[in-house]
């Protein structure tokens, strides 16, 4: 098990799927729905769903190593599993995600780029990209509760009874 001063390195790497997730969510959703906004901020959007996407399963990965060595160490809590259970649900569900996001920015791209040319017949990527604009917004919602839910498992897990 890895760990930065004695400090494993699950939790510090928890604290950047927490923080880049829901920006990434949050921010994702505004660039949906203000097209002007996706021209002005697709590169930082991209950014941090990207870095939040990747963040997950490197916190997973050392999170299955800080189980196994409270495990060796005879460390048996179910609020543990628990936890690592919602941590695996959220993988997936980043993922598709992150790919939705790209999905935004490339339709939106080709939208501006066929709005531009003024064809009035084809409108094929002005509804791909509001397709998927729905689809962003569903999936950033859903990442954020599953996010939401396997950090408060996370801490629960680990402050259960402390100060009682």
């Amino acid at each position: 098990m890895l760990t930065i001063d004695g400090i494993p390195l699950h939790p510090l790497l928890v604290h950047a799927v927490v923080v880049l997730l829901p920006l990434a969510a949050l921010s994702s959703v505004a660039i949906a729905l203000v097209p002007a906004w996706r021209r002005r901020y697709a590169w930082p959007v991209l950014g941090v769903t990207l870095a939040g996407v990747a963040a997950v399963p490197v916190a997973k990965q050392a999170g299955e190593d800080f189980q196994a060595a409270l495990a060796k160490n005879g460390v048996q809590n179910p609020a543990i599993q628990t936890h690592a259970d919602l941590g695996d649900m959220l993988l997936p569900i980043a993922l598709g995600f992150g790919v939705a996001v790209i999905a935004l920015l490339v339709a939106g791209r080709l939208a501006d780029r066929e709005r531009q040319a003024e064809a009035p017949t084809t409108k094929t990527w002005r509804v791909i990209s509001v397709v998927v604009s729905v689809l962003v917004v569903l999936l950033a919602v859903g990442t954020t509760v599953q996010t939401v839910r396997a950090g408060h498992s996370g801490s629960e897990a680990v402050w259960s009874g402390v100060g009682s």
